[in-house]
């Protein structure tokens, strides 16, 4: 029960920061590139949000279940 509530925490998590990289590729010009997009996202924390949440997910399917 445990992993499937650090999934679907996971998941929410994961969703935020995917909707936050997208809004901010919304506002990306043409003249600063994917490098200025890149440099841009990484100052930002809720860009972070995705990474976190992918690992959570992939941590509740792969990590071991222990019967007590």
């Amino acid at each position: 029960m445990i992993r499937l509530f650090v999934y679907l925490v996971g998941f929410g998590i994961s969703v935020v920061g995917g909707v936050a990289m997208l809004a901010y590729l919304n506002m990306m010009t043409p003249e600063q590139g994917w490098s200025g997009y890149f440099a841009y996202i990484r100052t930002k924390v809720e860009c972070y949000l995705l990474p976190i949440g992918l690992l959570l997910m992939l941590g509740s399917l792969y990590f071991p279940y222990r019967e007590e």
